[in-house]
């Protein structure tokens, strides 16, 4: 299975010329993290999940968590420069979707900005500072693998998909919730990629790894198709 390297120039300028956000509680915005906590680790022992880790995140460069693979938006963005700082963060939080186009998250958001403010003080607390290695300014980013692609070329059928979604939609509910996130407006690209994580064993999770080993391309190109429309 192999993966196409890009590489992308990233200016790190985290704390140049931004303006300075309210001083958060993280104590509150460590409560505020459990929907997060769904799909990104983050502290001690923390690993790529659904999302890629949050260790360092503040000041870090975006789309450089070795071994994740990042959505095409998402490495777009990165291409050009993105850093999460701070202020960065705050403004991505209120509104991710819109935040950079094309990118597909379940998270909608958080409109309160002291809310915000406290769960970036979460991020800093927990996750500590980023790897000097960034300072490098050189973010290496993994493109989706060519079994990824092969998939994603596929023309799913949704209606095949909604027959074999139960299995899904017994644990990822349309609402989400604290432990398990909703699938449902996925992009396909991010669905496919999990999948195949899993059914690779390069994601661990015991049952994910059941269910998908039993899935072939296009049951899962089906899927993909399915609850990209399940809005």
């Amino acid at each position: 299975m192999g993966a196409r390297v890009l590489t992308a120039i990233v200016l790190l300028t985290a704390g140049m010329g931004s303006p300075a956000l309210a001083e958060g509680d993280p104590e509150r915005g460590r409560e505020l993290y459990r929907p997060c906590a769904a799909c990104h680790m983050i502290g001690d022992g923390a690993i790529n999940r659904i999302g890629p880790h949050l260790n360092g995140i503040v000041g870090r460069p975006a789309g450089v968590a070795m071994d994740y693979r990042y959505s095409e938006a998402l490495i777009d963005a990165a291409s050009e420069g993105l850093v999460w700082t701070a202020a960065e963060l705050d403004r991505f939080l209120a509104e991710p979707n819109d935040y950079i186009a094309g990118l597909r998250m379940v998270f909608r958001g958080i409109h309160n900005e002291q809310d915000r403010d406290d769960l970036i003080a979460y991020l800093r607390a927990e996750g500590g500072t980023p790897d000097p290695v960034f300072a490098n300014a050189t973010a290496v980013l993994l493109a989706p693998s060519d079994e990824v692609l092969g998939i994603l070329r596929i023309q799913g059928d949704a209606y095949y998909g909604e027959y074999l979604s139960a299995e899904c939609t017994a644990c990822h509910r349309p609402e989400g919730g604290d432990d398990i996130p909703s699938i449902a407006g996925l992009a396909p690209l991010d669905f496919i990629d999990g999948l195949v994580a899993y059914r690779s064993g390069e994601r661990d999770h015991q049952v994910m790894q059941t269910i998908t080993a039993r899935l072939g391309d296009e049951e899962i190109a089906a899927l993909a198709a399915y609850f990209e429309a399940a809005n």
